[in-house]
């Protein structure tokens, strides 16, 4: 009986995965179906072209000036990721282990943070960007973007830490390492799983951020790629062979970087579902 309600559970998880798998990579392979075919035309369906035209791919790069757009968005992936990652580290530490008065009320408005949609916020941080000067500029991106990254990556990262054995921490210190050393040397390397996959979230929010874009940036040229897809959008609506290849140019970064570095995501949420 046991062996046949595992089977069945089994056979349950791997429909339901199947399912999910279908939901994924079809639309997927219909935009790269679409973006082979013949500008011009309008596809439907998965019919893979019989001469494909990979120029499409060309065109649109072209079409949306993609190589400013690429150094914009890596000028901004690289203000937030970096800094979001470093706070969040920092942050989550001290909550974690330090054990002072007002502690838990820090980290409660953290989480508040969470529960704040980024759609709130969009009229007040306009109008504060506005009156600082900075509006149409990269670090109208950049500060909004790090400070709606703090709750999460706060959050996470002193999951992370609480999950260590406080035994580490005593050990360290009856071997005389300060504070920072325990924190550098100890526990950090620990916590790199975590603080892998926190990277590999913060930069596909990053790259992949387009409301902040097209309500803070008027020049496409200083936004993300992401965001200048509504210009593209708005010139190119109605040659959806390349308005596909532009998408899939766009989404492409984000791809390569979690079929790379998906072991270390999955890795992360593993170590927490065990803790």
């Amino acid at each position: 009986m046991n062996t046949a309600e595992s089977a069945t559970a089994r056979a349950t998880r791997i429909m339901i995965l199947a399912v999910l798998i279908v939901f994924t990579v079809v639309p997927l392979l219909s935009m790269i179906t679409t973006a082979l075919q013949k500008q011009g035309t309008l596809p439907s369906g998965l019919s893979f072209p019989v001469h494909p035209q990979w120029h499409n791919f060309v065109d649109a790069w072209n079409a949306a000036d993609f190589l400013a757009l690429l150094k914009s968005s890596v000028l901004i992936v690289l203000g937030v990721v970096p800094l979001a990652v470093i706070f969040s580290t920092l942050a989550g530490y001290g909550l974690a282990t330090a054990r002072t008065r007002g502690g838990s009320v820090i980290y409660g408005l953290f989480i508040l943070g969470l529960t704040l949609p980024a759609e709130a916020l969009i009229s007040p941080l306009y109008y504060e960007l506005r009156s600082m000067g900075l509006l149409d500029s990269r670090f109208a991106l950049i500060f909004p973007l790090l400070g709606l990254f703090m709750p999460f990556g706060v959050f996470w990262m002193r999951t992370a830490f609480q999950s260590l054995p406080p035994e580490l921490t005593e050990a360290a210190e009856l071997d005389g390492a300060s504070s920072w050393q325990t924190f550098r040397r100890v526990k950090l390397p620990l916590v790199l799983p975590s603080l892998s996959s926190l990277t590999i979230l913060f930069f596909l929010w990053t790259w992949n951020q387009f409301l902040l874009v097209i309500v803070l940036i008027n020049n496409p040229a200083d936004g993300n790629m992401a965001g200048a897809l509504a210009t593209f959008q708005g010139e190119y609506g109605t040659n959806v062979v390349l308005l596909c290849a532009g998408a899939l140019i766009i989404m492409a970064p984000s791809l390569v970087v979690f079929f790379f570095f998906q072991r270390q995501f999955v890795r992360a949420l593993l170590q927490g579902a065990v803790k």
